[in-house]
């Protein structure tokens, strides 16, 4: 039994360490993606922001600040953080595809009532 409770605290250390190394890469590689999304912003870029905010970049020269223009003539600053992720435009949805040809319209007889009474 003493064999069994001296191999049991440096398991339960493993045990709780190889989780927590997981877990420190994972955070890692997505704050490294994350900067690189931040580093390749350009303006003409479509974004959208911690807020959902949906924005154009106009100006991404400054490295803390970065110039959004969120509807037409209406640019606004904001922290270079603040941009969640870049937005794809997705031109095969924009398009209204209508394969069904216009059948006539049939007009159904009325039903007829039963006047037994």
């Amino acid at each position: 039994m003493g064999n069994l409770s001296s191999l049991m605290f440096p398991l339960l250390l493993v045990l709780l360490a190889v989780p927590l190394f997981l877990s420190a890469r994972k955070q890692k590689r997505a704050v490294a993606e994350q900067q690189a999304l931040l580093n390749s912003l350009e303006p003409g870029d479509r974004v959208m922001t911690t807020s959902g905010v949906f924005a154009t970049v106009v100006d991404a020269s400054d490295d803390s600040e970065i110039k959004l223009e969120v509807a037409p003539g209406v640019v606004t600053t904001w922290l270079r953080q603040a941009v969640r992720e870049k937005v794809v435009a997705d031109t095969t949805t924009d398009a209204v595809v209508d394969d069904v040809e216009d059948a006539p319209a049939v007009e159904a007889e009325p039903a007829q009532q039963d006047t037994k009474k």
